[in-house]
Order: structure tokens, then sequence, then C-alpha cells
């Protein structure tokens, strides 16, 4: 009996954890999530196999936004670490506010920056919905 359900256990892991991979990481407002963009053909990109992207670009006021958390980081074009969270964390650079959706997208305002950007439905890779608030901070890959 008892190894029926160790086995039960086990498969239903296995169920969560292939359901999980399928549809996207879908964190938790309070996870703190890690993306390495880097320049590619005049914008910055990313790859995330666990969610199946390659080479997905940021569009629409996000380089820009980009260039400066980046500014202080050398040959960040190379790459960098960029951490976002739906919640604020530690030491987190940018807060972007949601302002609509549009074209299967949505925009978001950074106060600091005065500046829009938009996030395409990669996002949805994320989250199950678009966030209300997105923070996020630039570090430089550890050699």
């Amino acid at each position: 009996m008892r190894y029926l359900l160790t086995l039960l256990i086990a498969i239903i892991i296995v169920f969560i954890v292939f359901s999980y991979r399928q549809k996207g990481l879908n964190a938790p407002d309070n996870a703190i999530l890690i993306i390495k963009p880097y320049w590619y053909n005049g914008t910055w990109v990313f790859d995330d196999e666990r969610v199946n992207l390659y080479r997905e670009p940021f569009v629409a006021g996000i380089p820009e936004m980009i260039n400066h958390i980046t500014k202080d980081i050398p040959n960040a074009k190379n790459g960098f670490r960029l951490l976002f969270s739906a919640s604020p964390f530690p030491g987190y650079q940018m807060r972007l506010t949601w302002r609509r959706k549009e074209d299967g997208g949505n925009w978001y305002y950074s106060e600091d920056l005065k500046m829009e950007g938009w996030l395409c439905p990669a996002l949805f890779k994320y989250y199950k919905k678009a966030p209300e608030e997105i923070y996020a901070k630039a570090e430089a890959i550890p050699e």
C-alpha cells in the first residue's frame, strides 16, 4: 500500500512538472526570474530554452530602457543577466507599470524614464496574466 501511494505521488509530480514545462513557467508573482539578453541584429534579444524562445527580440521602447539600465555594465551587448519579478526585490533598478493591452502584448511605463515599452506575448511564457508591475535589475555576468 505504501509503495502504491509513493508511486502515485511520483506520477502526480511528473505530470505537474510536464504540464509546467509545456505551458511555460507561469511563475508566482514573488519569483525572481533570470534571462540573459544580448545584442543581435540591432536590438536586444534573449534565448530561453525552458520556454522554447530563441533570439526573442525586445522592441517598441524596451531596447531604450535596457540601454539605460545596462549603461554601467562593461560589454553588456555581449550579454548580461536580467532579473525580473512581478514583486519588488532588493536592489531592483526599474519599475514598470502596466498601461494597456495591444496586439497580444502589453504596454508598460517607467516613471523614472518617462517612457513606455511594449512587451510581446512571450511575457505569457513567464506569467499567466500580465503583471500590474514588473521590477527589473541588470547585472554583469560573473566570469
